[in-house]
């Protein structure tokens, strides 16, 4: 959690702005494909790619 804070604080005092959107995207698209990992799913996911 500290390093999210820590990030944070860099974003903000660099005026960096524009990386949280892509880093955002990024986590989400990494966790949805933890997620679906090894389901049935899996096949609908790897058609948006």
């Amino acid at each position: 959690m500290a390093f999210l804070i820590e990030f944070w604080r860099f974003l903000r005092v660099r005026k960096k702005y524009w990386l949280f959107p892509i880093i955002a995207t990024l986590l989400l698209l990494g966790g949805l494909l933890l997620l679906v990992e090894g389901s049935a799913v899996a096949p609908f996911i790897y058609t948006l790619f």
